[in-house]
């Protein structure tokens, strides 16, 4: 088991968000966290990721409690986060962007990281000169995509990559996420309001409302569930 959360509780001041959260994700699989607006998916990846402080509960990672850590330690760890609309730096260059991804490790630099970036996502090397703030929302979510991947981490964690985009640049997005999934043999958390999108791409999936679980299992076991289908792929 890669990571594993236990009765997670977090939120925002006096506000309870997340309430006795479990649930794990196995290495070299991709797992899927669906639920409506608010219900606490980005919450629960920021707590992971030592942005939001739990208040209650355990992340274990590796079977190492990370805990509360600080945000740069989880990433050292080998976690990467992806947040809500990928918040590239906006004044940084596109080179620039991407070196900062690698501050946890520099050794992959010297390993050609950059090289297999432009590689998977070649509209980043004839961009790599010009300001982040320059960028397509979807040149954008491939910068933050691959400034996550310099990294190499062992877990990326995904918050909505396909907010805002259009139909087309979704599935490309999507392709990407599938290519650097097969070819480092990536582990993905991936939270989602788009459901059919999230249940393609995934093994497992987590219903999460009202910031609970309310539902678990496969992906064809979810898709076919008459809840998900009525509430999230409109059937």
């Amino acid at each position: 088991m890669l990571l594993s959360i236990s009765d997670l509780e977090a939120g925002y001041g006096k506000v309870p968000v997340l309430h006795q959260v479990s649930f794990h994700v196995d290495e070299g699989e991709t797992v899927a966290i669906i639920g409506p607006n608010g219900a606490g998916k980005s919450t629960l990846l920021k707590t992971i990721s030592g942005l939001v402080k739990p208040r209650a509960g355990t992340v274990e990672y590796k079977g190492k409690s990370i805990s509360g850590w600080a945000s740069d330690a989880v990433v050292r760890e080998g976690l990467a986060y992806i947040p809500e609309g990928g918040r590239p730096f906006p004044n940084m260059s596109v080179y620039d962007n991407l070196l900062m991804g690698a501050f946890s490790n520099r050794e992959a630099l010297s390993l050609g990281v950059l090289d297999t970036m432009y590689e998977i996502f070649p509209v980043l090397k004839a961009r790599q000169e010009q300001l982040a703030r320059t960028l397509s929302g979807g040149e954008r979510q491939m910068l933050a995509l691959a400034r996550g991947l310099v990294s190499r981490p062992n877990l990326i964690m995904l918050d909505e990559p396909s907010l805002g985009l259009a139909p087309k640049l979704v599935d490309e997005i999507y392709e990407k996420i599938r290519r650097f999934r097969k070819e480092f043999g990536m582990t993905v958390l991936l939270v989602e309001q788009n459901t059919s999108y999230a249940l393609e791409l995934a093994d497992r999936g987590y219903v999460l409302e009202n910031g609970s679980i309310v539902l678990e299992g496969d992906s064809k076991f979810l898709g076919e569930s008459e809840h998900v289908k009525k509430a999230y792929l409109g059937l």
